[in-house]
């Protein structure tokens, strides 16, 4: 019998303070999707960096094909057949799909890049494993579903026998993750193997073969699709039964708290991003603005919260003009942001959980008094807030970049709903979370819902859309093109206007849209 691609014995990493991985085997074999389940924090990602390259164990052993190897860097994983891609693409947007493919293994001829072999490559390869993409087209004017097309022929162009793919349909439509989906079964017939890192439960029954369940850095169990459900899945992963789809009571849509009217803004390019926007948030209520990245939600949420410019229209918050302020004077009035990448916006990742809870609200009570910071109540606060929100950690003095991608995002709501904003304003706030801490930020957004708040939230994933929104709407190339009140819609009819479909004709029900989709 031929060995595993990949065999994990008794793997073990530690950090400062943290056992992330402690003694853990694992093994793929060719011709099978495994998909790694876990808590954020539970060691997944740490586990397969160290399969990759990007970091070394501290024991254990890791054997490619029955052989132990130490792998040192991507580089050397690589050239032993072993791929990932990453949930933010290590993509070059200027350059073409073919420059983006062969860059670092470009083929020569006579000591000069052979550009036209390397566009028969990538096509050879693309024809082969059925991932159809135009090799001259420029990445940055691709859709994102193209540009995972792309990360995954680079790792096909170098060999790879292993893929890794991390978070991979974080930011695709229903219609692309079907597409991804067919083409990981495809790979995995040409005798390739796939971890499949994800935490949404749904996916994992639909194309896994195995699935393998971290919990605290260890393998707590191991299953397969056929002999459980996604309720079982979810007390594996973290230990108790976990509610997925949440209840509310109707909206009872009070004053209007946010008004943007004929908004536009532009992006970095000096390019129209937000097209004469429109619409209104009340106090109560929950309105989800649903589209595929890209589409101008970034640049129209950084206007709202006042870190971009406007050029044209409008915005009240509580019938205060907030067209043109700052992020500080938008938190006076009354706003809490919490951020898409809360690593860029959300957080100082070097300062520690005390400064971070106090960001932007370093110079007033009880924070600080006549201009001095009053570090007895920072702690007093920052301790309340970790235990309010279940910020797990040792103590209130690790800097913010110890923690898990799930503690971090708690500690942001934390620091933000602390606040008792009249709008919250949540980009993707549960992007790269597990299923309990889904379920915690979730029920926080609607508390908030509840305490008669007005809450807009700009996510990718039309699940939580569905669950939480009393008011879709849809965004395509900045505009709103569609509104759905809280249940009129399907995830697939969704997905329609988000990847432009409609058009002029298509502007009301549901009925048209199966007839004519």
């Amino acid at each position: 019998m031929a060995p595993p691609l990949i065999e994990l014995r008794e793997i073990t990493k530690q950090f400062p303070g943290v056992l992330a991985n402690d003694k853990v085997s694992l093994s793929l074999k060719p011709g099978e999707i495994v998909a790694l389940l876990g808590e954020n924090g539970a060691g997944k990602s740490t586990l397969m960096n160290v399969v990759y390259g990007l970091l070394s164990a501290d024991g254990g052993e890791v054997l490619v094909e029955g052989e132990a190897v130490h792998i040192r860097s991507p580089r050397h994983a690589i050239d032993l057949g072993i791929g990932m891609v990453h949930q933010h693409f290590m993509l070059v947007a200027p350059l073409t799909v073919t420059e983006n493919i062969v860059l670092g293994n470009e083929p020569t001829r006579g000591g000069v890049i052979d550009f036209k072999q390397a566009r028969e490559e990538v096509r050879e390869i693309s024809r082969r494993y059925g991932l159809a993409v135009d090799p001259d087209a420029t990445v940055r004017d691709l859709p994102v579903g193209m540009q995972q097309r792309v990360e995954i022929l680079k790792a096909l162009y170098r060999g790879a026998r292993v893929l890794i793919l991390d978070e991979p349909t974080a930011v695709l439509t229903p219609q692309e993750v079907r597409e991804l989906f067919a083409v990981v079964r495809s790979l995995v017939t040409e005798g390739l193997a796939v971890v499949f890192i994800t935490h949404k439960l749904e996916e994992v029954m639909s194309v896994a073969d195995r699935v393998v369940v971290m919990r605290d850095g260890r393998v707590v169990g191991e299953t397969r699709p056929q002999d459980t459900d996604t309720a079982g899945l979810a007390k594996m992963m973290v230990g108790r039964e976990v509610v997925f789809r949440v209840e509310k009571p109707p909206s009872a849509c009070g004053d209007t708290i946010l008004e943007i009217e004929d908004l536009r803004v532009l992006d970095e390019r000096r390019l129209e991003a937000v097209k004469g926007v429109s619409f209104t948030v009340c106090a109560g209520e929950v309105v989800a603005l649903a589209g595929v990245s890209g589409n101008g939600q970034t640049e129209l949420i950084e206007a709202i919260t006042g870190l971009r410019k406007v050029t044209g229209g409008s915005m009240r918050l509580k019938g205060v003009d907030i067209t043109h302020a700052a992020a500080r004077e938008a938190i006076a009035a009354g706003l809490s942001h919490v951020p898409e990448d809360r690593h860029r916006r959300g957080l100082v990742l070097e300062f520690d959980l005390m400064e971070n809870t106090i960001l932007g609200d370093h110079r007033q009570a009880p924070f600080a008094k006549r201009g001095v910071l009053d570090f007895h109540a920072i702690t007093e606060v920052t301790r309340k807030r970790i235990a309010d929100y279940d910020v797990r950690t040792p103590s209130e003095r690790v800097k913010a970049s110890a923690l898990s991608g799930g503690n971090q995002q708690k500690l942001v709501l934390a620091r933000e709903l602390g606040r008792d904003p009249d709008l919250l304003v949540a980009a993707q706030p549960t992007r790269g979370l597990d299923v309990g801490a889904i379920e915690f930020v979730h029920n926080q957004i609607l508390a908030e819902r509840g305490n008669g708040k007005a809450v807009l939230l700009v996510s990718l994933e039309l699940e939580e859309v569905q669950s939480l929104a009393d008011r879709i709407l849809i965004i395509f190339e900045g505009q709103i093109v569609k509104e759905f009140t809280a249940g009129e819609a399907s995830d697939e009819e969704l997905g329609y206007y988000m990847t432009g479909g409609g058009g002029d004709k298509l502007t009301s029900g549901s009925e048209e849209v199966r007839a004519d989709a």
